[in-house]
């Protein structure tokens, strides 16, 4: 019989690559959607089939991170080999805004969706995503084992996420992991991610729609990789013969600004004239430098990223050209989700 998974956050941008994945490796694929009165699963609209179709193997569920209760309905329900924990409010600088709801799903999510794990009695692999913001302003390179340094609530958050996961696999012998990943991008990148505003800006600046892009920290040190390798690296951890926490990244610095000089320069433009300077976009603390190791994950997992910022920004550049030059075109019905609603 087919592995069963679900994953949480299945309409971002890592859950929709895995979902791709999994169903390509014969699962059968849940995923968390909160409740909302208009449809939000754009990114994953060409993985759905009707559940009532007898070979039907993506299923929907609304829930919550903030419902305990409904967790352990669902994990009873649907009994999963692996779970993926991939929901979070996932922005940085907008933890800073809205840190105590940054802390209840990202954080305290964590441990509701692991002690739903525990009451229901499910005997399955657990995955958490962690994330290179805990390391903050530890000097890189940053792996398995660089302390902790958060500075955002974000950070913070994850800090609490990663250490329930592992309390839970020590008090409980849960096989729980934590994927520690660095900035890994992608044409489905939520627009107000910084990768995907400068790639965004570029196409329609391209196409005379906007003049201006305004921006914060062009000096800060990251090391972006391209999203559907690292959710690759997701699945080997859960595939390992014991659980252990791993660091995946590229190993290669990028500023903000090469990101930016190379996404202008790849569609013919010069960023100097288009790019403006708005303090609004500062976190209150910044993190200037994260560059990860992935050496016991290469070792372990045999994972190591191939693609690294230049060739990513090229990547999504033409792809936010393409979705501009798409809007013109005749509307192309999606599958109807109505089925699961």
């Amino acid at each position: 019989m087919s592995k069963r998974a679900l994953i949480t956050g299945i309409t971002g941008q890592d859950g929709s690559y895995l979902a791709e994945l999994l169903l390509s490796k014969g699962y059968e694929v849940h995923g968390l959607v909160r409740r909302s009165s208009s449809f939000n699963t754009q990114r994953i609209d060409h993985l759905y089939q009707d559940p009532h179709e007898p070979n039907a193997r993506i299923f929907l569920h609304y829930g919550d991170l903030s419902d305990g209760a409904r967790l352990v309905t669902l994990l009873s329900q649907i009994d999963p080999d692996e779970v993926y924990n991939l929901a979070a409010q996932s922005h940085v600088r907008v933890s800073f805004d809205e840190p105590e709801h940054t802390g209840d799903t990202t954080g305290i999510g964590s441990i509701r969706l692991l002690e739903a794990v525990r009451v229901a009695g499910v005997r399955c692999r657990f995955y958490q995503a962690s994330s290179s913001e805990m390391f903050g302003a530890s000097p890189p390179p940053q792996d398995e084992d660089t302390l902790f340094y958060p500075r955002s609530p974000y950070g913070a958050a994850k800090v609490y996420s990663y250490w329930v996961t592992r309390n839970y696999r020590e008090a409980y012998g849960l096989f729980a992991v934590n994927g520690i990943l660095f900035n890994h991008e992608s044409p489905r990148r939520g627009e107000t991610f910084v990768t995907r505003k400068i790639t965004r800006a570029v196409a329609r600046i391209r196409a005379g729609r906007e003049k201006l892009l305004y921006m914060g920290n062009l000096d800060a040190v990251r090391d972006w990789g391209y999203a559907p390798e690292y959710v690759e690296g997701m699945w080997r951890m859960l595939q390992a013969d014991e659980p252990k926490d791993y660091v995946l990244a590229t190993s290669t610095p990028c500023t903000v600004r090469q990101f930016l000089q190379t996404a202008f320069d790849h569609a013919g433009l010069d960023w100097e004239k288009h790019v403006r300077f708005d303090d609004r976009y500062l976190r209150p603390t910044e993190v200037d430098s994260l560059i990860g190791d992935a050496g016991r994950a290469e070792a372990d997992l045999g994972w190591k990223a191939t693609v690294h910022a230049p060739e990513l920004a090229r990547i999504m550049v033409d792809a936010d050209i393409d979705a501009l030059e798409c809007e013109g075109r005749p509307w192309i019905d999606r599958p109807s989700l109505s089925a699961w609603a």
